[in-house]
């Protein structure tokens, strides 16, 4: 059985919002169009009703997806975690001991971590090295560039979920 994933409030609003578009959206708008495509006769050689048939059975596993992982979800309020470890929620900085600069990173679960915006997953190479870490600690993280030197220099709470 799947076990429970642990989800900010971003993420889950952000799957939440994904599901509401596609069910109230997307979905009715493809069956239209493949209720008006099977008006038009011969189904074999319909672009139009295959495409859409397609693009429906598409649309609707991603909500049976969508649907699955948001049941699956524990929602966390990263805003209220314990900041004595790195956990998920917290915000986590190091240095990378190989270039001297310093690195922040949330640690999110894999459905709302996102590194254009400076959240990575718990369950990746570097972030599953973190969890459990302490300010001070140093880590070898093995990458696919290779080994990564790190320290542990801060842990605090996001400011807002």
């Amino acid at each position: 059985m799947y076990e429970n994933e642990q989800i900010s409030r971003a993420g889950y609003n952000k799957l939440m919002a994904e599901l509401n578009r596609l069910e109230k959206e997307e979905l009715p708008e493809v069956r239209q169009t493949v209720a008006t495509a099977r008006e038009e006769g011969d189904l074999k050689e319909n672009g139009a009703y295959i495409y859409g048939r397609q693009r429906q059975g598409h649309i609707e596993g991603r909500i049976g997806e969508l649907k699955a992982k948001l049941n699956r979800s524990d929602i966390v309020d990263c805003t209220e975690v314990d900041c004595d470890r790195a956990v998920f929620g917290t915000v986590v900085s190091f240095l990378d001991l190989d270039t001297d600069k310093k690195v922040t990173y949330q640690l999110l679960g894999p459905h709302d971590a996102d590194i254009d915006t400076g959240s990575i997953s718990v369950n990746s190479p570097i972030g599953s090295a973190i969890v459990g870490c302490e300010v001070g600690d140093k880590l070898t993280i093995n990458v696919p560039r290779g080994d990564r030197h790190l320290e542990v220099i801060d842990i605090a709470r996001p400011e807002v979920d």
